[in-house]
């Protein structure tokens, strides 16, 4: 690898508005040929719609984007964009009632005679291709009975068909098992090799210093450092991520909390799909933070205390009460209050109003055999409009007439509407303004005054400062507990799985 060469792509002073929220803020990166090059940061960072500009989704408000030092194509030149980049997302792109041969060369394929799809030429040319970057899979296999692993190169054999030598990897350990996230860095470094240049997107930084020669790191939406790998040791790179704000470290608080014998919450021996062996518990008044990264293990954990998910195996215990596994309302009447992680589409019903949103968990306040009184209702919705400081002129308007951080306090208004023993709450403060925030926060530390104690599931560090305790998940398991005092670095290295003392 030489800097002579230009590089791979190279993006500067990229800026992208979506409404008010500035995505990119005078963004940049620079990718050299044969590089494998990380692009890390926190959620929010500005690393998805990075790549959607640099994979020609999306174009630029401001700023410019090369491949090779020449300018890239307009947007809606799809097949130039093929030729310069690809993209191997997450959730794949495969479509599994295809064949593999289908899916390689789908919307391309080999014609005979009279302009008729060739099969056997196009059976040919994927095996041609697969053979090339030593994929050992068989075109003529369905993609649906492929693993994720072999998808994966797939997609990359798929990419590397149409010219691009630069692929994007996007969080693609993420449902790996340990031998084939080997296996994938085997053939990254065998594809290096040959001349292939790949952009590596990780939440586990321990990846990074695996497979990565450089990395780049994205906070606020903004560039901070582009270093070699090597030369940026741990405590670095995570303090380039957090930042260094000057109340990292939490106040101390002196709300003194339950010490009976009953218990808000309890969990044991908790296992499901996505986590294993999880045992904590909530004193009444208690703030417990249940942090990690995507994928850690923490949502599933916390929907299962509530009942949207049924545990495998294990114990949960509200308030004293064991509510049957897998039933929300068994949850509620145990004395569990309730914020999804997804208001839009499991907190709020858009059409009915906010009265009726607020009040949906507690009928049996509003009326006797079925029958509802509006009166009573109205009256509930005043006191929690009220007390949430919910902006709207009257309990009748549609909720989603409001702004995102009015919507947030109707759904923790319904959670509260029945004076829980504990309350849970799954990133409680995402896509809120900033007023918002400090006020469902100061809200969430009122409540645990009464006694009630809280679990708060998040990856925000916003979220989890107001904890007394934050327990951290890493790969299904909780492997961390910190009280309050923790620094931003230490928490974040948790979540990661990144050891800085290594």
């Amino acid at each position: 690898m030489t800097h002579a060469e230009p590089p791979v792509v190279e993006a500067t002073g990229i800026v992208k508005r979506f409404g008010p929220t500035v995505a990119l803020d005078g963004a940049r990166i620079t990718v050299r040929p044969g590089e494998t090059h990380a692009l890390v940061g926190r959620n929010g960072a500005g690393k998805s719609t990075l790549v959607s500009v640099l994979t020609g989704l999306q174009a630029p408000d401001e700023g410019t984007v090369a491949f090779g030092g020449r300018p890239a194509p307009r947007t809606s030149d799809r097949d130039g964009w093929r030729q310069r980049v690809a993209c191997v997302y997450q959730k794949s792109t495969i479509i599994p009632g295809l064949t593999v041969a289908e899916n390689l060369f789908l919307n391309r394929h080999p014609r005979g005679h009279g302009r008729l799809i060739s099969w056997p030429g196009t059976r040919r040319r994927a095996q041609e291709l697969l053979a090339t970057w030593s994929v050992a899979v068989d075109p003529q296999t369905p993609a649906g009975e492929l693993d994720v692993e072999q998808r994966q190169f797939v997609e990359i054999a798929r990419a590397l068909s149409f010219g691009a030598r630069f692929i994007v990897l996007d969080e693609p350990t993420a449902q790996l098992d340990a031998a084939a996230i080997n296996r994938l860095f085997g053939r990254i470094r065998d594809l290096q090799r040959q001349g292939v240049t790949f952009l590596f997107i990780s939440h586990h930084l321990q990846e990074v210093y695996e497979i990565c020669d450089m990395v780049t790191v994205f906070r606020d939406a903004r560039h901070i450092v582009t270093a070699p790998v090597a030369d940026l040791p741990r405590t670095e790179l995570v303090a380039a991520m957090t930042g260094e704000a000057p109340a990292a470290r939490a106040e101390d608080r002196t709300r003194s909390l339950g010490t009976g014998a009953r218990s808000a919450l309890s969990v044991r021996g908790l296992r499901g799909d996505t986590y294993a062996d999880v045992s904590f518990r909530v004193g009444a008044g208690e703030i417990v933070g249940l942090a990690g990264a995507a994928g850690s293990g923490r949502t599933e954990v916390a929907e299962t205390v509530v009942g949207l998910r049924a545990a495998t195996a294990g114990e949960v215990q509200i308030a004293g009460r064991r509510p049957a596994a897998g039933s929300v309302p068994a949850a509620l009447a145990a004395g569990a209050g309730f914020v999804p992680q997804d208001r839009h589409h499991q907190g709020l019903v858009p059409d009915m109003s906010i009265a009726d949103n607020a009040t949906l968990s507690v009928p049996r306040r509003l009326g006797r055999n079925g029958l509802l009184s509006h009166g009573r209702r109205d009256q509930l919705a005043e006191r929690m409009i009220e007390n949430l400081a919910i902006k709207t002129p009257g309990p009748e308007l549609p909720v989603s007439a409001l702004s995102g951080g009015n919507q947030q306090k109707v759904v923790m208004a319904r959670a509260l509407a029945d004076d829980p023993r504990l309350l849970v709450l799954i990133n409680p403060t995402a896509g809120v303004d900033v007023r918002s925030k400090e006020f469902l926060l100061g809200k969430v530390e009122e409540t645990a005054d009464t006694g009630t104690g809280v679990l708060v599931a998040s990856d925000e560090l916003d979220d989890l400062r107001l904890c007394d305790r934050v327990l951290v998940m890493f790969q299904g398991r909780v492997t961390t507990e910190m009280n309050r005092g923790w620094h931003d670095h230490d928490l974040v290295a948790a979540m990661e799985g990144v050891d800085l003392d290594a």
